[in-house]
């Protein structure tokens, strides 16, 4: 979680939202990525897409088993169907977000039954930078 919060913070001091993400084969960091929306004008640029997409490159494959996902924030629709379509074994996200978040709201339709999910692992680091000063964050 503390590269995909260095990831966050990296976003933020660019001008994108606090969102960091970092993916994990085996222990061992193979991506890392944060948003990029407001600077690429990219509506799919969210943290979590764009570490899938580093990691299949640098793994040289389309299913991404075995791999765990770390965000600062809970997954919305397009990223947790990405998570689930590359068979992500695991996620492990710190803030919820009841606004746009997916996660909770599908595990309790059964659509997330294929991947194993925590939350609330270093929440608070996540909501400082929530709250960074304005053109940092959000």
């Amino acid at each position: 979680m503390g590269a995909a919060l260095a990831e966050a913070r990296a976003g933020a001091d660019r001008g994108d939202r606090a969102h960091g993400s970092a993916a994990t084969l085996d222990d061992v960091l193979v991506a890392r990525a944060h948003d990029q929306v407001r600077t690429t004008g990219d509506p799919t640029a969210h943290a979590v897409l764009n570490v899938v997409r580093e990691a299949a490159r640098r793994l040289g494959q389309e299913r991404l088993s075995g791999v765990t996902v770390f965000a600062t924030h809970e997954p919305c629709m397009m990223c947790l169907g990405a998570l689930l379509e590359c068979d992500v074994d695991n996620l492990v996200y710190a803030l919820s977000d009841p606004g746009t978040g997916a996660v909770g709201r599908s595990q309790a339709a059964g659509y997330g039954r294929r991947l194993h999910v925590v939350s609330g692992i270093m929440q608070a680091e996540a909501a400082d930078l929530r709250r960074a000063p304005a053109g940092r964050g959000r």
